[in-house]
């Protein structure tokens, strides 16, 4: 501490502990506002999906008394069906997105199956989860193996539950319905309805265990990685902390 000028000066060990410790923080815009938009309203959607999915399959205990004063079925799947349109209708957007947006968009849809640097990617990542490597890879949009598990595994389920969901419906609307003539072939290609109810269901714990790896991951990213997640899909700015 100099007294007389009232500056405080740092010893030289001091100041190089401050220097090694100072964070450097770099931050790139890569989400644009209607990929986050489509992100938090399609996460609501199939957290409601996947609740009240399973409470399909599996009801509450019947209760005795008026049908018209114990609802509770017929509003868990009219917020079932209700879900489904918002989540198909959104993911139509996001699919216009993909060629609207920039060139970060188009990663939810598509793999760089034959680029060998890709791979290298891949496999890096997969050292940084398994604790092998001490740091991941820097990337603006989503890192390899993200890229690879949100074609593989969100966008894979995604269309097949689109695709069984909406010939369950199917049968509620009718023969003739939009929702028959576009997919009321999937019923007799899986063998019968229940058949296809049990697919469907199985395709709702494959959701399931794509967004526990999802949430891990991300929050996993924020606090090891160096890097933010979370608010990137909040603000937009991916930050790198070095």
């Amino acid at each position: 501490m100099d007294i007389e000028s009232g500056i405080t000066r740092l010893s030289p060990s001091d100041a190089e502990e401050v220097a090694q410790r100072a964070v450097v923080r770099r931050a790139v815009y890569v989400y644009e506002a209607p990929i986050r938009a489509w992100h938090w309203i399609n996460a609501l959607a199939v957290f409601v999906l996947m609740a009240t999915g399973y409470l399909i399959g599996k009801p509450l205990p019947s209760v005795g008394g008026e049908a018209s004063a114990n609802y509770v079925m017929g509003y868990i799947r009219f917020a079932h069906f209700a879900s489904a349109y918002v989540f198909a209708i959104g993911f139509i957007g996001r699919l216009y997105w993909a060629f609207a947006g920039n060139h970060h968009s188009h990663e939810l849809f598509t793999l760089p199956l034959f680029n060998r640097g890709y791979w290298r990617g891949v496999m890096g990542m997969v050292r940084w989860y398994l604790f092998i490597d001490p740091r991941p890879g820097q990337y603006v949009g989503h890192n390899p193996l993200a890229r690879l598990g949100m074609v593989t595994g969100f966008l894979a389920i995604t269309v097949f539950m689109f695709v069984t969901g909406f010939a369950l419906y199917s049968e509620g609307l009718g023969r003739g319905s939009w929702a028959d003539v576009m997919f009321g072939w999937v019923i007799p290609l899986f063998g019968q309805s229940q058949d296809l109810h049990t697919w469907h269901r199985l395709g709702m714990w494959g959701m399931v265990i794509f967004v526990l790896m999802h949430v891990y991951a991300a929050i996993r990213e924020d606090i090891m990685g160096r890097q933010s997640m979370v608010s990137t899909m909040i603000s937009g700015f991916r930050t790198f902390k070095d």
